[in-house]
């Protein structure tokens, strides 16, 4: 039987500040990131291409390029999402894998550093496939399905 061994790198401190770029390009924010920020209910979201990094930075509601922050807790303050998938498509950032860094503060911006790998995160639950979506895809299990989110696990984010 294969098996890994579970690192608890895997898992994030509840107080580090962590950035997840998700498979579908949506950015998630544990509260210690969204604190960095303000906990900003608008951002927007900037690209160094010189040096591979991403940024977001607080920004008014009424500014034409702000993005609206969500909560992903239903039980209050908790993870921020931004829906990026957009931007991440614009820029050709890789969202072929949900990946977590630890982000970095420049100029009031919550950055991060694309050059670094970042950890490649997996959860323990599966998406259901429509069946219209069934039709091409080869034969396989449930075990075989990557999960969409990679927060589902975690106390913090229900």
């Amino acid at each position: 039987m294969p098996v890994e061994v579970f690192g608890k790198r895997m898992t994030p401190l509840a107080k580090a500040p962590s950035v997840t770029l998700q498979k579908r390009g949506v950015i998630s924010l544990n509260k210690a990131s969204h604190d960095l920020i303000g906990n900003a209910e608008t951002v927007e979201l900037l690209y160094d291409r010189d040096r591979n990094v991403i940024a977001l930075r607080a920004a008014d509601d009424s500014s034409p390029h702000a993005y609206a922050v969500s909560s992903g807790s239903k039980r209050g303050p908790g993870q921020a999402i931004v829906s990026a998938t957009a931007f991440t498509a614009n820029y050709g950032i890789d969202t072929t894998a949900t990946r977590r860094w630890k982000p970095f503060v420049e100029d009031g911006m919550l950055c991060v550093d694309l050059t670094e790998e970042g950890l490649v995160i997996t959860g323990n639950r599966t998406k259901a496939i429509a069946p219209s979506d069934a039709v091409d895809l080869p034969d396989s299990s449930v075990d075989d399905a990557v999960p969409d989110s990679s927060d589902e696990d975690h106390p913090e984010h229900p």
